[in-house]
């Protein structure tokens, strides 16, 4: 008695070869959602500024401190969304491109269109995703938020007179622009992403 039906055809072959690839390649995905990351700043904090009396240390050391968990969810998210994006790009892409040449050899084997259909679901599914879960934008707002943020960090620590000419008003700025960045994530996070600038207007005007 044949165990194999179809006698383990090409188009059989490539629905397994397909399908362990794909969770193959998903899995760093998987692992990225899963685990967390921690931050790594690096070079000296506030508390080795030459800059600040040990007054502003320890309101910027204190400040630090509060958006220190942010900082970690915003890098943790960015990290989950950056996987997951470039997972879709890495499938959807050449799905794209496979599926009019695939279509062209589909015959009467049963299997040559379950194997169109599992490519097509696949691709369909990711996008689905892709689109429903902003993956793209949340990345991208993530990401730009951290980024922002210690471009804001190093700003202070090497060149706080940017921030304004007396210490009061440099701590006062760099804290009202950490605000502005936390407000611009959390606009990304509920589908309006307005431009630094934009946002920096309309706080600073209140």
């Amino acid at each position: 008695m044949n165990v194999f039906p179809c006698n383990l055809n090409g188009w059989v072959i490539a629905i397994v070869a397909y399908c362990l690839v794909a969770i193959a390649a998903f899995l760093p995905t998987l692992n990225a959602i899963l685990r967390k990351i921690q931050l790594h700043p690096g070079g000296d904090s506030f508390n080795e500024s030459l800059y600040f009396s040990d007054e502003g240390k320890k309101i910027l050391t204190q400040h630090y401190s509060r958006i220190r968990g942010t900082l970690l969810f915003w890098k943790n998210q960015a990290e989950k969304f950056k996987n997951f994006h470039y997972y879709c790009l890495l499938w959807t892409i050449p799905i794209s491109i496979l599926i009019p040449i695939i279509t062209q050899l589909i015959d009467e084997d049963y299997f040559s269109k379950l194997f169109l259909t599992i490519i097509s679901s696949h691709a369909a599914l990711l996008i689905g995703f892709h689109q429903g879960l902003r993956i793209e934008a949340n990345y991208r707002a993530f990401r730009n938020g951290e980024s922002d943020f210690y471009d804001l960090y190093r700003r202070m620590l090497d060149e706080p007179k940017s921030f304004g000419n007396t210490e009061t008003i440099q701590i006062d700025t760099y804290i009202q622009d950490v605000a502005i960045v936390r407000k611009l994530v959390r606009n990304a996070e509920t589908n309006n992403f307005p431009t630094l600038e934009d946002v920096k207007l309309t706080h600073r005007d209140k």
